[in-house]
């Protein structure tokens, strides 16, 4: 039953409106001023409130005030005479639900009883928006934990794959398969540099490019820099952000680009590889260059052509194609592709 805390000073009104909205299914409580019904709101729970302008001592704007500081307060029909639309605004603007104005008669309890109903459903309606709403943040909540789990859970078990692979690597006595191995785990471990990102940081679902590709190209100069062939890997991206399966195959690109930079472009001693990577309206540029030997038009992959497999399968993956300037001294590679 929808319990009703009626507040009014004539005591007449107040038995009316106890026994007609009785009869209609409410249980109604009555307070004779703003200062009892305060009391009242204050030490028990009501659905609604209904609140008489005209009370001594406290009239009905400065109950309706009061009773806006409560916890939780329910809805609040303000109660006017019929040429006090002003005041009935005032309500309105102070935080009423709705207004009725009082006469005399049943029409009065019948026209206050139906806007007691709207008013309750509005309230039930915007409860339960407000319930729906903050189950929702926390079903979000939970999945972006969930996902983070995953994610930390994937980078560390690409980590132990990247160190498995590094010690198959090294009981090896064939170069060759040494170094496809390695090769091998430079790939991985740019993927896994994905996941890394994506679990910690609050955003699970795209990768700051400049900082994976910056992590990325530290990597790799750490691994093939050394003082009889120094590399000096450079890198000037913006902050852009991907979707992190178009992050991984961007990562890929850029591992296989600037290790084939760096396994062919100075055979005879240190050099220079860039990786550059800009906004392009709604797409991305990103640029691998070397000052070094350069490539014939017409040369077929070295090694075993893995590393050209992978750049082309991943630059279909983002919907472009690797180009090669073929004016530029060195090798020059490029791709254009859309953010999303």
């Amino acid at each position: 039953m929808t319990r009703v805390l009626y507040i009014d000073d004539d005591a007449g009104i107040r038995r009316l409106a106890a026994r007609a909205l009785g009869r209609r299914g409410y249980e109604v409580t009555v307070a004779e001023g703003g200062a009892e019904g305060c009391v009242r709101a204050a030490a028990d729970r009501y659905d609604l409130i209904a609140v008489d302008h005209y009370m001594p001592g406290m009239d009905g704007l400065e109950t309706l005030a009061e009773l806006q500081k409560l916890p939780d307060t329910p809805p609040i029909v303000y109660v006017t005479g019929s040429e006090e639309g002003r005041i009935a605004v005032a309500a309105l603007k102070a935080g009423a639900a709705d207004y009725v104005v009082k006469t005399v008669g049943n029409d009065f309890f019948d026209l206050l009883a139906a806007t007691f109903e709207q008013v309750h459903a509005r309230a039930l309606l915007e409860q339960a928006k407000t319930a729906a709403e903050a189950e929702l943040r926390a079903t979000n909540a939970r999945l972006e934990a969930l996902l983070g789990e995953v994610n930390h859970r994937v980078a560390n078990s690409l980590q132990l794959v990247s160190a498995m692979v590094r010690l198959q690597s090294t009981a090896l006595t064939d170069p060759s398969a040494r170094e496809a191995l390695e090769d091998t785990q430079r790939r991985i471990q740019a993927i896994a540099q994905v996941h890394r990102r994506l679990y910690t940081t609050n955003d699970v679902e795209s990768v700051d490019m400049r900082e994976y590709l910056g992590a990325l190209v530290d990597e790799l100069a750490e691994t093939w820099s050394t003082d009889a062939l120094p590399r000096a890997l450079s890198i000037a991206a913006e902050p852009i952000r991907l979707p992190t399966d178009r992050a991984v195959s961007l990562g890929i690109i850029v591992t296989e680009l600037v290790t084939n930079a760096c396994k062919y472009a100075y055979p005879s001693g240190g050099g220079e590889v860039r990786v550059a990577l800009r906004a392009d309206g709604d797409a991305f540029l990103l640029a691998v260059e070397d000052d070094g030997c350069g490539m014939p038009a017409d040369a077929t992959p070295r090694g075993t052509g893995l590393g050209t497999k992978l750049i082309r399968a991943m630059a279909q993956s983002l919907q472009s194609i690797v180009e090669y300037d073929p004016t530029h001294t060195g090798v020059r590679a490029t791709l254009r592709a859309a953010v999303r």
